[in-house]
């Protein structure tokens, strides 16, 4: 149901018409031509740019293209006018019936108004929030959490098959520092006073319990053991404690994920080993010395010969080593096999959503995908900017529980998910958000999850009032869109319809160029349109949603205020935000 690829197809079908005219040839491409709303809403509904492509393939200027085409177009019922503009855009302006026909589209539709079918089912793998397993999930984490959770429910939106996945970094110098500091509380919970943390383990309580557990199963037997000994264990059980943790963190905020993938199998299931063989076998892996660093040379750089793969070579800045001094795999060498695995598991179309600081891996992991699966395979990361957390405009405290850090969980428990979900996703994944504890609870205006929430509360408000002034009408959405939809002519309830209408094109937008926040700016500019139109009623009684004596306008306006609380909500529901219907 989306209004411009409906007119994009009543073009290509009146451009059709002129070639079987003989007034335009045939075959000509007509893949650029655009139906979208123009930039300046006094100049119509839609705009195309039909004649400006087509215009040099027809032989024609652009201005008699499009005065040929307006002709055309102009005998539509559901066109009103059509004006040619600048060097050859056509303005359509159209009838007020289109506008009644959307309106009861919607409200049949529900909150699956913006489904699309644009994605075709095509899988796709979006890999997010992936923290290494060694404590809670900090506030940070949130936002690649809910960027990557809210994409994924776009993409779902927009007719695509998602798998959203959990990398599990639990093959690295980290996860051993984890164990050693599990090790600590282990001798803490026999009765060792351990003193200060030492630097460089974890000193977060968080590790406490860990310790406990595995004194209580097996008491004092990796007390005097050597560290080779106990360190796969402690390693294994702390690794198993804090997944357990950042899968509970994550369900308080809603997120759920469908595949756990882990580092460490795959390099003890020698896909790591597997898949170098496979590059190497494809002549992209060499023997060679990189040349130093641009600049300042780094005092622990040295020339010596590497395993380097051939990243130039798919767009990269310099090739990449695969193996560190020590003879074990860089984090590049387990990411290349992590990608390969998934691209042979059926996802040519992968979304790995990362934090900032990863800004320096991008181009060698998509010059890696697009090496190994011959140009096939399509990564695109999203980058996360960090999170500033205030409470009424000071830096947040630290979270005692995590010992370094404010926690995810600590964030959600004070404002809870919805908010969270939604400040998350207010502004684009790479700029930078302020997340003020104080403010994001605050009804005001300037407070965009209070005010889309007010706006879905306030139509349900008015339709509360409607029963009452109507209890023998149906106010149902499949009956509204039944009604005298026609007397909905005052401007400001057409701007309404107008914006609802471009639903489904910001969605199929947005899931094109993976921005969720998208959304998050459509519900804002829609909630204040309906607000408007609210405040309009309190200005003008006649314009009030409820008109004492006239049930069919007032049934009308019921419909438009039902199809707004509808659109909201399926707008929402793309963010895993659940919709409030009532206010205190």
């Amino acid at each position: 149901m989306n209004l411009f690829k409906t007119f994009r197809a009543e073009i290509l079908s009146a451009l059709d018409r002129l070639v079987a005219a003989g007034a335009l040839p045939a075959g000509l491409d007509t893949a650029r031509v655009t139906a979208e709303p123009p930039r300046e809403a006094a100049h119509g509904d839609i705009s195309t740019n039909a004649a400006m492509v087509l215009a040099k393939a027809a032989g024609l200027k652009p201005r008699d293209l499009a005065e040929r085409l307006a002709a055309e177009l102009t005998g539509l019922a559901s066109v009103q006018t059509v004006e040619v503009a600048g060097p050859g855009f056509l303005n359509l302006r159209l009838a007020d019936s289109v506008w009644a026909g959307q309106l009861a589209g919607m409200l049949r539709a529900g909150t699956a108004y913006g489904q699309s079918d644009m994605g075709r089912g095509r899988r796709v793998n979006v890999e997010y929030v992936s923290a290494n397993p060694t404590g809670p999930m900090h506030v940070g984490h949130a936002r690649g959490a809910v960027v990557g959770d809210a994409l994924a429910g776009l993409l779902e939106k927009a007719g695509y098959e998602v798998s959203r996945e959990y990398y599990i970094n639990d093959a690295g110098a980290q996860v051993d520092v984890l164990a050693r500091s599990a090790h600590l509380r282990y001798r803490e919970a026999l009765g060792e006073a351990i003193g200060a943390i030492p630097e460089g383990l974890y000193p977060g309580d968080y590790l406490v319990a860990v310790g406990q557990d595995i004194a209580a199963a097996d008491g004092d037997r990796w007390r005097a053991c050597p560290e080779a000994e106990w360190l796969p264990h402690f390693r294994r059980t702390a690794i198993e404690a804090m997944m357990a943790l950042i899968r509970d963190d994550l369900a308080a905020l809603g997120v759920k994920h469908a595949v756990f993938t882990s580092e460490r199998a795959l390099v003890e299931g020698g896909k790591v080993q597997a898949a170098l063989d496979y590059l190497d076998s494809l002549g992209l892996i060499y023997q060679g010395v990189l040349e130093p660093p641009k600049g300042k040379t780094p005092d622990d750089w040295e020339p010596r010969p590497q395993t380097l793969f051939k990243a130039q070579a798919f767009g990269d800045d310099v090739d990449r080593p695969l193996k560190k001094s020590d003879g074990s795999w860089t984090y590049f060498a387990s990411d290349i096999a992590y990608h390969l695995d998934k691209y042979r598991r059926g996802f040519s179309h992968m979304i790995d959503v990362w934090g900032a600081d990863h800004g320096g891996y991008v181009k060698r992991m998509q010059a890696a995908v697009k090496a190994m699966t011959g140009g096939e395979g399509e990564l695109d990361v999203k980058l996360c900017q960090m999170v500033n957390l205030l409470k009424d405009g000071e830096p947040y405290k630290m979270s005692k529980r995590a010992g370094t850090f404010v926690t995810l969980r600590d964030v959600v428990d004070e404002v809870g998910k919805d908010v969270v979900r939604f400040i998350m996703l207010t502004r684009k994944n790479d700029a930078q958000l302020e997340f003020d504890l104080v403010k994001v609870l605050e009804q005001s205006r300037d407070n965009p999850v209070f005010y889309v929430q007010y706006a879905h509360a306030r139509a349900h408000s008015v339709l509360r009032h409607g029963r009452d002034l109507y209890p023998n009408a149906d106010l149902s959405a499949p009956a509204l869109a039944g009604v005298g939809l026609h007397r909905l002519n005052d401007p400001a309830e057409l701007a309404v319809i107008r914006q609802m209408a471009a639903w489904p094109r910001l969605v199929e937008g947005a899931a094109e160029a993976h921005e969720p926040h998208r959304v998050a700016f459509y519900l804002y500019d829609l909630a204040a349109a309906f607000h408007g139109l609210w405040n309009k009623g309190k200005d003008d009684v006649s314009l009030r949603f409820l008109v004492e004596g006239d049930e069919e306008l007032s049934l009308a306006r019921l419909a438009l205020v039902r199809a707004v609380a509808l659109v909201i909500a399926s707008g929402l529901a793309v963010f895993g935000v659940e919709p409030v219907e009532e206010m205190r």
